[in-house]
């Protein structure tokens, strides 16, 4: 270190052959950037980006280094370079080494390596949708955007998205970081071993490769639920999706248009199965080459839609991001007229990876061609479709456009959010996607559609699922059953058991595969079906509480065992169950034959939802999980707004263990509009064998508005 300047929330210092500036943000959040990297530009940040913190100062440290102090973290720069992440009580919990670049001679694109180190008992996350998660064990795992075939397991990784996001999880604290580099990349890691009382502690590592851009990032520091939130600020608040996209939603892949969205209704319809949208997959075209708009206008469907909207079903039109490469094409005439389009089509006309012909691949980044894409939707929504599905991936070519890559997801989203929101401005946009980056949750949610069909791939959509919701995307799913192939009874059954649990349920038909719908499978399998519909339809309320916490905090609705006590070490180590918000445990069958299987509680008292049977945390239970089923728990003094025998809101409350008491939020269903309602608190109070619930306000407590059921007394 040769010298420092000392700036608004921190300062630049200066090195041999280098230089490193540090700020803390307003919002506690702190970045540093090597070689004249800043926060700006940036697809990940919302807006601007946050002010520095004025009361941050750059001040000396021992033996030569300077430390910058945040309100939860403490940053200290060796004078050698390398940076170390600290509690206020100066635990250490991340220590990036000096960085090292490799600089092409013709010039060009700098790769660079950066290795970090972390506690012994440190656990890392994230990383977005990832097969072999949520936690990551030693290995290599790639940042790249690219569709990666039928990914079921660690080899197969990555599935899409990814994102340079990490969540480290130790027993001194938890911190998540974000290298803010759209390239491609890989992280190496290792996890650390400690010395089991010898004081010889192998530290975990890190180790990320990048093959160019700036080498920058931003850290936050605190409890999971408050790194979520500085996380949402930093990056944009999720979106909020319609009520109706929160019900279960069916895609069907194949020919029929009109008459096969009647044939999936009526099916639905006539077995009193719950349905509240209906996708048209890219099977409806003649190829994937064909995107919104152009000779596929869909001239027979308004009628069907309107029909469908009248019994509470939507309709969700898929979009390619490819445009036919052939004058003549409506689409390709149209953009090019445009110059942007013009060039891009010169420059960046790719052979489509489905083989479907010559495709040209917008450039996205652009926002002229945002724009001009996003009008394009106007005439969907004019045919009654009521969302987007964003699919498919960009070959974008090498050169000067390898950097924008991994953001071409976020971009086609956000053109899709911002001309959905344009041309219904009354209504919440409803989009997801396959592809995305950081801040992708902005636009909408991720459908994580490429897992195998197969037990494995049943467990690693449960996987994605946790990791998105890391990284700061709360609204995601799988299509159950997997993308390829024909489930057995059994296994689309548990698919669609743990699907009503997650935020996106959607299940999915597919030509030559067998059927996707439950009635596909037999009796059994519809019956048990039915129940697992209904019960989603019951939680409606509780996912739209759920929806509306994400949207001011950033918390996922499906989060780790661990979310509320990170330095519980066996939760830690536990993948195969999940929270439900703060109030239900969901415990999916993984296994093949399974009809018992072992869970893993935190702290407190819980009951089983069916049978009202006690089990008191932490402890490792062994409960009945029969094919009718699967276990869900709640937890004592939980008190959930679930849909009541009339279809009116009704609070159900679980009784709290002697002595304790227990409470609830819930958000009182606004419409699909922008309203943004008062989120409701509700304390549970035990009271000898009666449990008493009070509305928490302002100007004091007061009766509940909604009826009220009390369980777990028995």
């Amino acid at each position: 270190m040769e010298g420092v300047e000392p700036g608004p929330g921190g300062g630049l210092l200066r090195f041999g052959r280098s230089e490193l500036r540090i700020v803390v943000a307003a919002n506690g959040a702190v970045f540093w950037g090597w070689d004249g990297a800043g926060p700006q530009p940036s697809y990940a940040l919302a807006g601007g980006g946050p002010e520095p913190d004025p009361r941050a100062v750059l001040e000396p440290d021992k033996d030569g280094g300077w430390r910058v102090v945040a309100e939860r973290m403490t940053v200290v720069v060796s004078r050698y370079g390398a940076v170390e992440v600290c509690t206020p009580g100066g635990v250490t919990l991340r220590r990036d080494l000096p960085p090292r670049w490799w600089e092409p001679v013709g010039g060009g694109a700098a790769r660079w390596v950066q290795r970090s180190e972390v506690a012994a008992d440190a656990r890392f996350f994230g990383l977005g949708g990832r097969a072999c998660g949520p936690r990551l064990r030693d290995g290599a795992y790639r940042l790249g955007d690219a569709a990666p075939g039928r990914a079921s397991g660690p080899g197969d990784d990555p599935l899409e998205p990814t994102m340079p996001v990490q969540l480290v999880v130790a027993d001194a604290g938890t911190h998540l970081v974000f290298h803010d580099t759209t390239w491609d990349g890989t992280v190496v890691l290792r996890e650390g071993e400690e010395g089991a009382g010898s004081g010889h502690d192998r530290v975990g590592h890190c180790e990320l490769r990048m093959d160019g851009g700036p080498l920058r990032c931003w850290v936050v520091v605190g409890t999971p639920a408050r790194v979520l939130h500085a996380w949402a600020a930093l990056t944009g608040a999720p979106a909020l999706p319609p009520a109706w996209a929160l019900g279960h939603q069916h895609a069907w892949w194949g020919p029929g248009g009109e008459q096969e969205v009647r044939r999936v209704v009526a099916g639905y319809q006539e077995r009193g199965l719950p349905l509240d949208a209906v996708h048209l997959d890219v099977g409806r075209h003649d190829d994937r080459r064909v995107s919104v708009g152009g000779e596929e206008r869909w001239p027979e469907l308004p009628v069907p839609a309107e029909e469908s909207r009248r019994d509470g079903i939507r309709l969700v039109s898929i979009v390619d991001p490819a445009v036919r490469a052939e004058p003549g094409d409506a689409v390709y005439d149209g953009g090019s007229a445009a110059d942007p389009f013009a060039r891009v089509a010169r420059d960046r006309t790719v052979r489509d990876a489905a083989g479907a012909g010559e495709s040209v691949f917008p450039d996205r980044t652009h926002a002229g061609l945002r724009a001009w894409w996003g009008g394009l939707h106007a005439e969907g929504l004019e045919q009654g479709f009521a969302g987007l599905w964003q699919d498919g991936h960009a070959p974008v070519p090498g050169g000067d456009r390898r950097g924008v890559r991994n953001v071409y997801g976020l971009c086609m989203a956000r053109a899709g959010y911002e001309a959905l929101r344009e041309s219904s401005p009354g209504e919440r946009p409803f989009q997801f996607s396959r592809a995305g980056w950081a801040g992708s949750q902005r636009y909408g949610g991720t459908w994580s559609g490429d897992g195998a069909t197969g037990w494995p791939g049943l467990r690693a959509s449960l996987s994605q699922v946790l990791g998105l919701g890391l990284c700061g995307v709360p609204y995601s799913g799988p299509d159950v059953g997997g993308r390829d192939g024909s489930p057995s009874p059994e296994l689309y059954l548990r698919w669609l058991q743990l699907g009503a649990y997650l935020p996106l349920f959607r299940t999915h038909t597919r030509p030559g595969a067998g059927s996707g719908e439950p009635w596909g499978f037999g009796a059994e399998v519809l019956e048990h079906a039915r129940v697992a519909l209904l019960e989603r339809r019951r939680l409606l309320p509780y996912f739209l509480t759920l929806a509306h916490l994400a949207r001011r905090t950033g918390a996922p609705y499906v989060r780790p065992l661990w979310w509320a006590a990170p330095e519980d070490r066996a939760l830690r180590d536990c993948e195969d169950a999940f929270l439900l918000g703060d109030g239900l445990l969901v415990a999916p069958v993984l296994d093949s034959g399974a009809r018992r299987r072992a869970v893993r509680l935190p702290r407190g008292r819980w009951y089983d939802t069916v049978t009202e049977e006690v089990h008191e945390g932490p402890a490792r239970v062994l409960v009945d999980a029969p094919l009718s089923r699967i276990p869900v728990l709640a937890r004592a003094g939980a008190v959930l707004p679930v849909r009541g025998a009339d279809g009116g809101l009704e609070l159900e409350v679980w009784a709290p263990a002697p002595g304790r008491t227990g409470g609830g939020l819930a958000v009182p269903d606004a419409g699909d509009g922008w309203d943004d309602p008062e989120i409701e608190r509700y304390v549970a109070r035990r009271q000898g064998d009666r449990v008493v619930v009070t509305r928490e306000r302002e100007d004091g407590a007061g009766e509940p508005p909604w009826p009220v059921r009390v369980r777990g007394l028995g």
